[in-house]
């Protein structure tokens, strides 16, 4: 007997984490710099998803090259007893501020001459595009899927690549206020696939916040 088309399809789970709190003292855009690790804080937000993921059927863990990610991902991949992938894609976003203090009222944001490049919040035109931030952490989560078929894989990256990924993936606008992404420091955004078709998401907030 041959199995059916419904029976034969590859049920795969891949949860898009963003990384942990991070040691920054100065309070900067950092971006894509280097050197900058994850607080102990930091390290107890990752042990504790590194916990809630562990009775999980994980069979693969691929992080951005950033410090933060990879540090974000090693507890996972101890746990499951896999080496950790890099995929450059889930890297964080472009940023003109990067390496400057830009709080409410505070630093870059205060210069009139930064202004022109908040100008268009809709492309955004501070930074990597939204629809290019889209395009690379769609590909991201499909080698992931591809690399966990009929498992769970787990892929650790940033917040504006994850909150742009759930948009995409949801059919909401990608543009959108900082101060509403779905995505605090070390929550897990999970997409659901049958074969190479997605079904659904979920959130989940599992080292407190």
């Amino acid at each position: 007997m041959t199995e059916t088309s419904d029976t034969a399809v590859a049920k795969t789970v891949v949860h898009v984490m963003r990384h942990g709190e991070v040691h920054n003292p100065d309070q900067i855009l950092y971006g894509r710099l280097p050197d900058y690790h994850l607080s102990e804080r930091g390290q107890a937000q990752a042990a504790a998803v590194a916990d809630w993921l562990a009775h999980r059927d994980i069979a693969h863990v691929v992080a951005s090259p950033l410090e933060r990610a990879q540090e974000t991902a090693a507890p996972i991949a101890r746990r499951h007893g896999l080496d950790i992938a890099t995929d450059d894609e889930l890297i964080e976003s472009l940023n003109v501020f990067q390496g400057q203090r830009v709080s409410p009222g505070d630093g870059a944001l205060r210069d009139p001459r930064n202004w022109w490049h908040l100008r268009n919040p809709r492309s955004p035109s501070w930074g990597e595009p939204y629809t290019d931030i889209a395009a690379r952490m769609r590909r991201a989560v499909g080698r992931a899927r591809q690399a966990a078929a009929g498992h769970e894989a787990v892929c650790v990256s940033h917040q504006l690549p994850v909150e742009t990924l759930r948009r995409a993936m949801t059919g909401a606008p990608l543009h959108h206020f900082p101060t509403r992404r779905l995505c605090n420091l070390a929550s897990v955004t999970s997409f659901y696939f049958h074969g190479d078709v997605y079904v659904g998401w979920g959130y989940a907030e599992l080292a407190g916040r």
